[in-house]
């Protein structure tokens, strides 16, 4: 005997808020690595790209608690939680990189995130 099962209406607002934060973390890493090459070439570069990392910090922060609607009520899998979860840990080693001025760790880390967000979001 098959069982359906139905999506209620919280898990797919919760799915697509999750898939919101995800791009939304994706562009703010974009807009980052624009941001860095402003840096390089103008004076205005710097202010830019200190907003950007708060930005993309938050970006980050709203990936995890929609990763946790998504699971708690919708009674999905944690998968997500821990994705998001290692994300931020990603976000503050790189935040902590940037601010002590150490570009050879800074800039491989912001390609590797910058890949793993696209992945997480083309996984949705």
């Amino acid at each position: 005997m098959a069982t359906q099962v139905t999506t209620t209406g919280d898990a797919r607002r919760s799915a697509s808020l999750l898939r919101i934060a995800i791009g939304l973390q994706t562009l703010t890493i974009f807009l980052q690595a624009v941001s860095a090459g402003l840096l390089l070439t103008s004076s205005y570069g710097e202010t830019l790209h200190g907003v950007g990392a708060r930005v993309m910090y938050g970006a980050s922060m709203l990936y995890v608690l929609a990763a946790v609607l998504e699971w708690k009520p919708g009674g999905g899998s944690p998968r997500p939680v821990w994705h998001a979860s290692g994300f931020l840990v990603l976000a503050s080693v790189q935040v902590v990189l940037g601010i002590a001025h150490v570009p050879s760790v800074h800039l491989p880390l912001g390609v590797l995130m910058f890949g793993l967000s696209l992945l997480a979001l083309a996984r949705r």
